[in-house]
């Protein structure tokens, strides 16, 4: 059944949902069909009027462009998980580069996957929830590569609109779902339900395909096809998205139990002590008793944070096996030298960090992906990316990858030079921005700020404490500095910066968008003190 088949039925009974989403689901259709009669006639005829500019001996190279949903930065083999085995990412870190400090500016599904399509941030693109859609004014990276000869094709999960699946400009091939879609057809596997999933399978190129099997495997046998079936010399952009690592997480068959005796590595930041909230603002002391907190998981009655771990990390196993047969069929056709293969995850998660599970917040486990890059002809094998790059700079990245100039609406920068062994002048600090959901009311709207070291974070809208944090120190973030007299002059200058870098991209306003789908604003009776107010603020007149 679907989400508002669950609604009715009362199931899930232990949240408290809204069950409006059959008449947002019209809504949303009515607004996509209207949007595509208003604002162009055909998403061929969208891409074939965009001028672009090539670069002068630039080579149109194929681009493959894996994305994963949920992926932890620290959640690989080759960065020293304990046990965790991803043989193929690891190789591919080891015959390629890897951007140890890749970041994402909105740590949420839609509002990241609509940053990396646009190259702009939430505030300009304005996904800012999971359930409203791009504006059709925006334009698609994609749509770029078709003007300069590509044939495209995107496989996998889209989102953002919600509860759609239609094909979206800039894609000459087109499979997706709705929503989260599901692991299996019949759901099976899951400990709850998700909002937005769906088990009406896929749109392939317009028609109603039933899923088969574990969608990891299905993506990647869709996205195999379309290679092997291409009627064309273009060069080619695939746009591999998959749903894993998404909770509720479900490993395929062949993984289950794999780690059932492995043990979580618990951040030192979990533990319920005066010590590890110490200078810290109240909201995340009351997070932690919510959906989105250790505490209250989901909401579940007895949600086990190191099952669910476990059970992330098998679900991942998939993941690192359908890379490798990318990978393997690259080398069959000959192509693996050229090609440049991009692996990224789409935001991270918490595990337990700071007493959270989820994501949205600025912390480094929330914000913080993995990112590789694979092109034997141009980018030499092992090395690493120091610099702070981001989902906003995809966009840019990825054309110039395939010889088209960036535009210069993006507010992302392309880092192919860097990747390519050149040396170019790079920000110093990245914007970061989460507004406020009604869906999910534990997290605050939050800008930040995050360089080489240090990380500001501030609140809006919310009576607390910001946050400082000398990421060189603290990589934990365990020692907030915001009221430290010796920093007062940095975290001036910080705050300056972050206004500075919402001036240059038009960022001042906060985007309002309508209500769509269920709320979950639920605490456990029984469990989580609330969090007090700083004792540096009480003081008498």
């Amino acid at each position: 059944m679907d989400r508002a088949e669950d609604c009715r039925l009362g199931v899930d009974h232990r949240v408290h949902p809204i069950c409006d989403e059959t008449l947002t689901n019209m809504k949303l259709k009515i607004h996509v069909l209207l949007s595509a009669f208003l604002f162009g006639t055909s998403l061929s005829a969208q891409a074939a009027n965009l001028p672009i500019e090539r670069i002068p001996n630039q080579k149109a190279r194929n681009i493959i462009f894996v994305l994963t949903d949920d992926h932890r930065y620290d959640a690989m083999g080759f960065v020293g998980h304990p046990w965790l085995e991803t043989p193929v990412m690891d190789k591919m870190a080891a015959q390629g580069a890897h951007l140890p400090n890749a970041f994402v500016t909105t740590s949420l599904c839609a509002p990241s996957r609509a940053s990396i399509i646009t190259g702009l941030y939430a505030h300009n693109h304005q996904v800012i929830d999971n359930y409203n859609p791009v504006r059709p004014d925006l334009t698609y990276f994609p749509q770029y590569l078709q003007s300069a000869g590509y044939e495209t094709a995107f496989v996998g999960k889209w989102h953002m609109g919600g509860d759609i699946d239609d094909q979206q400009r800039g894609f000459d091939h087109w499979v997706s779902f709705k929503g989260q879609g599901t692991y299996w057809p019949d759901g099976k596997g899951t400990s709850r339900v998700v909002p937005q999933t769906h088990r009406d399978g896929f749109n392939v190129n317009g028609k109603r395909v039933p899923q088969k099997g574990y969608i990891t495997d299905e993506l990647t046998d869709y996205a195999l096809d379309w290679l092997d079936n291409r009627k064309t010399d273009k060069p080619y952009f695939l746009y591999l998205s998959h749903k894993a690592v998404h909770a509720d997480f479900v490993a395929a068959d062949r993984h289950l139990g794999r780690y059932k005796d492995k043990k979580m590595p618990k951040p030192p930041t979990f533990a319920d002590t005066a010590e590890n909230y110490e200078g810290k603002p109240m909201w995340l002391k009351n997070q932690r008793n919510s959906r989105h907190g250790v505490d209250y998981g989901y909401n579940l009655e007895n949600f086990d944070l190191e099952d669910y771990y476990r059970r992330y990390c098998e679900t991942l196993l998939a993941v690192d096996e359908n890379l490798g047969r990318v990978f393997d069929w690259l080398r069959k056709t000959d192509q693996l030298e050229s090609t440049l293969v991009v692996y990224m995850g789409d935001n991270g998660f918490q595990f337990g960090d700071h007493g959270l599970i989820d994501k949205r917040v600025a912390y480094e486990a929330s914000i913080r992906v993995p990112l590789i890059l694979h092109c034997p002809e141009i980018i030499q094998p092992g090395i690493q990316i120091p610099q702070v790059v981001a989902n906003i700079d995809i966009a840019p990245t990825l054309l110039e990858a395939g010889g088209v100039r960036p535009p210069n609406h993006f507010d992302g920068e392309s880092f192919f030079q860097l990747a390519t062994g050149q040396s170019i002048p790079w920000r110093d600090y990245l914007l970061y921005e989460y507004y406020w959901e009604r869906n999910y009311p534990h997290t605050p709207t939050t800008h930040s700020v995050r360089g080489d070291r240090y990380k500001y974070i501030r609140y809006h809208g919310i009576w607390d404490l910001n946050e400082l944090y000398d990421l060189q120190e603290d990589p934990y973030e365990t020692k907030n500095l915001i009221e430290s007299a010796e920093h007062q002059e940095l975290i001036t200058n910080l705050n300056t910066r972050l206004f500075a870098l919402l001036d240059e991209s038009k960022g001042h306003t906060i985007p309002l968008q309508p209500d769509r789908g269920p709320t979950f604003p639920l605490r456990h009776p029984e469990r989580g003190d609330q969090g007090s107010f700083p004792n540096s603020w009480f003081k008498k007149p």
